[in-house]
């Protein structure tokens, strides 16, 4: 497969994430653009919506009813949570050879009755959910290569589930003590109009939301819950920044074993030693925002508290790449045997 060209499909293309795929697509050697789909936009071409892909021949944006899936190889899903089910099965059903890979919040829950409290209606496709893979890829590779439906994790769960799964793992950490500062820059909140993420409201500050009821929350408690065997129940804020993109956690757990911060660190060397993308800093390094802003890649590292028995777990990584779009391409390089940083080697950008 690695030679073959692959056509793919982009369900929300005028979306922040649909964008950033189009994007990567665009530098990825096995993949063409062939369909694009925006309901708000159709008909429009790419650059009246974006500019910055304006110049790279790519198809005008349709209405989904009028997208031809018949031809494509791949669909990633950038549609909001509520909107994926029944376009997914549909276009499934329809085209049993196609692939999804989905960036929405649909099919990451394994149960449909969490989705249904957690989202506020009932699944409509609980046959293709019981089908679908978490895209985690690092910790989910074997799955997600055969794969059919690829359920790619929010963005506050990869970052969380990173740094957390392995010490889950190895009972490094108290499961039922874990406590999750998370910040995220505005496109996080996607690209429709809303008040508080107007510039007057969001600039020059920084606001907590979502607070103790997070949709991100039950799926971090799902795979942390696999990881150690156990129910998990995490405290989670996030907050926006007045930035464009990137995210960045601070996790505070407690080490009921009495590890410390190196302890922690050579846990995450030795679960990710072969990864290319996620990264264990040395010690007294700070991750930041801007070492990974436009790239695909995580980086992580641990620090002693100053009170007895805990540490300081610091992730981050950008949103709209290893939190979404990036992690698509990834996941998909899986599915169809193709290296799996091919398309994705952007160095960050900086300043």
């Amino acid at each position: 497969m690695v030679d073959a060209i692959l056509r793919a499909g982009v369900l929300g293309a005028s979306g922040y994430t649909g964008a950033d795929v189009v994007r990567l697509a665009l530098t990825h050697p096995n993949l063409e653009i062939a369909a694009l789909t925006a309901n708000t936009h159709a008909g429009k071409p790419v650059a009246e919506v974006f500019p910055h892909l304006g110049l790279s021949g790519l198809p005008d944006l349709t209405r989904i009813e009028d997208a031809d899936w018949s031809g494509v190889d791949v669909v990633f899903c950038g549609l909001p949570h509520g909107t994926t089910q029944d376009i997914t099965k549909g276009v499934l059903e329809a085209h049993p050879h196609v692939r999804f890979v989905d960036m929405s919040a649909d099919f990451r829950l394994r149960d449909p009755d969490t989705y249904e409290a957690w989202y506020g209606r009932a699944h409509t496709a609980t046959d293709m959910q019981g089908e679908a893979v978490y895209g985690l890829t690092e910790h989910y590779r074997d799955a997600i290569s055969t794969a059919r439906l690829v359920a790619c994790p929010g963005c506050y769960p990869t970052a969380a589930l990173l740094a957390l799964i392995p010490l889950a793992r190895a009972g490094l950490i108290d499961i039922g003590d874990i406590v999750i500062d998370a910040k995220s820059g505005l496109s996080g909140a996607g690209r429709g109009l809303k008040e508080g993420s107007l510039f007057c409201e969001a600039g020059e500050g920084m606001t907590p939301y979502g607070v103790s009821k997070h949709r991100h929350m039950p799926e971090i408690e799902q795979e942390l819950g696999i990881a150690s065997g156990k129910p998990v129940t995490i405290s989670f804020t996030p907050h926006l920044v007045p930035m464009s993109r990137g995210e960045l956690l601070t996790t505070y757990v407690r080490t009921p074993g009495g590890q410390r911060a190196a302890d922690i660190r050579a846990a995450w060397q030795q679960a990710y030693a072969d990864e290319p993308f996620v990264h264990v800093l040395e010690e007294g390094v700070v991750p930041k925002t801007q070492t990974v802003r436009g790239s695909n890649h995580c980086l992580l590292n641990a620090f002693d508290d100053r009170i007895a028995g805990r540490a300081i777990l610091v992730s981050t990584l950008d949103n709209l790449v290893k939190g979404s779009a990036g992690q698509a391409i990834q996941n998909m390089n899986v599915m169809f045997g193709l290296p799996e940083t091919t398309g994705l080697e952007q160095v960050a950008l900086f300043p």
